[in-house]
């Protein structure tokens, strides 16, 4: 038996209750497990210490298991009669079988012992207040987000400095350029993208600050004038909600511009300033306008312009829990995306959770995190990060063509085994962002570019699209990804094209149940090699199937089976870079 490769512990997400009544527990094993079986019961059913009653658990054979490059993960569900749980693993190879308990494995022999004090792996209580408790809306939604200045610009009496603002334009932009795309812009397309499908809106920052991008906040309490007022951000809001479309703004709170109040009080006052501990400042004085590698003080990334917040500090987090507070309640916004989501402390996010959640329960945090998140997701911080891992892993498979069925299989359940079950049903899944390439840019190719948009639509969590994605808007890295929205080009064929399917893919995630599942295994049944072919159920066992031909040669599909979604499928012949979902 391979020991080294396998793990479990009865914490995280190995052994998370689901809901109060549903425990989920994984174990991972080597390729060399042919059986696990899990053996449990409440603690105390031969007494409180044991006496002389031996502890008998009730032996469960684990069914499901998703296929890692290296490992096996193996996951069941049991319910605790009492709430509580005792157990160990009773493990398979061709030619054994051991035991694993807390402290590692035995033989059954050695587990007989008479008088062998066995340390089972306990989950002593499922107590509501700590299970983790994610917005059950977020599973049904898909997300838009928009680069406010790059979207819609509709001229207000309230226009500020519109001699700055360029012509609305089809090609490349740059940073420094401002459109005039503003609120009352989205407001006036709001049934557009009701008619498209949207039923989340993710808000690229709109507070006041000194650039275009809004990322360098100068104050968190004004909306910023080049998009607006409050009155239009509340309007927004209110006409979103009648529409049933939900608002996420998004907190810059990791760091702040330059021209923030207080950060130009200590530039101005050095120690002396009530603000100095308000940033990350290592000596003094210091050069607040040049790269920040010298370490004098701690910005985002090594940017001069955007000074560190230091959320160790209880006066900030005093200020960023006003704030967070203040957008609830005067916009009743429905979610906060946490930019650089990774560098805030734990505290402070745990703080903000407890009470943004006892304001509005359902509020969706989510986290900008790039990598492993699973430190941020039990269930006291984030309900769910921006899933990048996902986007490596559909976007891979499509630039290495040496890459197999097998291998993009590994890469996905990788993704789906990382977190608790409930992050994984929230999880904030996309292509791209204001932070990378768009997806036409990368695919080049209409159908690649439908394919990796069906793998989305069809992958567990929730579902964001960029502003243009609909219309294939091309763009490279920041700042060409943030190109302006392509409104005149709607009738251009090639456009059309890409927006017929794009809809009908989002009316089908939001109309298939099966396509918002959490359960999903990954078939062979076509030999090709560059064919992915995954099935999604529930739990009545109903099934729908994803294929798409990835390889160099039509695919013959020999079923009548009923056709959900389908391009480049015609005559029971899968076409080159084709997508076929259907019912089973």
């Amino acid at each position: 038996m391979n020991f080294p490769a396998i793990y479990h512990r009865s914490s995280e997400q190995m052994a998370s209750p689901f809901d109060k009544d549903n425990l989920i527990i994984n174990i991972k094993t080597g390729y060399d497990i042919t059986q696990v079986f899990l053996i449990y019961g409440d603690p105390y059913l031969a007494g409180i210490m044991g006496g002389k009653e031996k502890w008998m658990g009730t032996r469960h054979k684990i069914e499901f298991n998703k296929l890692l490059k290296d490992h096996i993960w193996w996951t069941t569900t049991v319910k605790p009669e009492y709430k509580r749980c005792k157990y160990y693993f009773e493990l398979h190879t061709k030619d054994e079988v051991y035991y694993l308990f807390a402290d590692g494995f035995m033989t059954k022999e050695q587990m007989e012992l008479p008088g062998k004090m066995l340390q089972y792996f306990i989950v002593p209580w499922m107590n509501p207040s700590d299970i983790n408790t994610t917005p059950s809306w977020v599973n049904d939604t898909v997300w838009y987000q928009i680069f406010p200045d790059r979207f819609c610009r509709v001229k207000t009496q309230d226009e500020h400095n519109t001699e700055k603002i360029k012509e609305w334009t089809k090609g490349k932009v740059k940073n420094e350029d401002r459109y005039g795309g503003n609120l009352q812009g989205i407001i006036s397309k709001l049934e557009y993208l009701k008619t498209l499908g949207i039923s989340g809106i993710y808000l690229n920052p709109v507070c006041k600050a000194e650039s275009n991008h809004k990322y360098d906040t100068t104050d968190y309490e004004s909306i910023d004038r080049d998009f607006g007022t409050e009155s239009d951000m509340i309007e927004l809001v209110q006409k979103a909600h009648s529409l049933g479309i939900k608002i996420m703004m998004d907190g810059v709170f990791n760091h702040s511009g330059r021209n923030f109040a207080p950060w130009q009080d200590v530039l101005k006052n050095g120690r002396e300033s009530k603000y100095f501990n308000w940033f990350m400042i290592n000596t003094w004085p210091i050069n607040a306008y040049h790269d920040t590698r010298d370490g004098g003080f701690y910005t985002f990334a090594f940017n001069e312009k955007m000074p560190k917040l230091n959320t160790n500090n209880k006066e900030v987090c005093d200020y960023i829990e006003k704030i967070c507070l203040m957008w609830l309640e005067k916009y009743n916004i429905d979610g906060i995306r946490f930019d650089v989501g990774n560098e805030i402390s734990h505290s402070l996010l745990k703080r903000l959770r407890s009470t943004l959640k006892a304001k509005k329960s359902d509020i969706y945090l989510l986290g900008e995190i790039w990598h492993d998140a699973s430190q941020w997701l039990l269930g006291d911080e984030y309900d769910s990060v921006m899933n990048y891992p996902l986007t490596s892993s559909i976007n891979d498979f499509f630039i290495d063509t040496s890459m197999t069925k097998k291998d993009f299989a590994y890469r996905i359940n990788h993704c789906y085994t990382m977190y608790q079950q409930q992050s994984n049903n929230v999880l904030f899944n996309l292509l791209d962002s204001h932070d990378t390439d768009r997806l036409m840019n990368r695919t080049k190719n209409k159908d690649i570019f439908i394919q990796e948009l069906a793998l989305l639509f069809a992958m567990p969590g929730s579902v964001c699209i960029f502003y243009g994605t609909e219309l294939g808007l091309e763009g490279a890295h920041d700042p060409d990804c943030r190109r302006c929205m392509l409104w005149d080009e709607f009738e251009d064929e090639e456009r059309k094209d890409i927006f017929n399917d794009v809809k009908k893919l989002i009316a089908l995630r939001k109309e298939e149940s099966l396509m918002k599942s959490l359960y999903f295994h990954f078939t062979e049944d076509i030999k090709e090699e560059r064919c992915i072919e995954f099935i999604k159920l529930d739990n009545s066992f109903n099934k729908i199937q994803i294929l798409l031909n990835c390889s160099k040669a039509p695919l013959p599909i020999l079923d009548n089976s009923e056709v959900l979604f389908s391009r480049g499928y015609k005559n029971q012949m899968l076409q080159v870079n084709g997508t076929l979902i259907r019912r089973l």
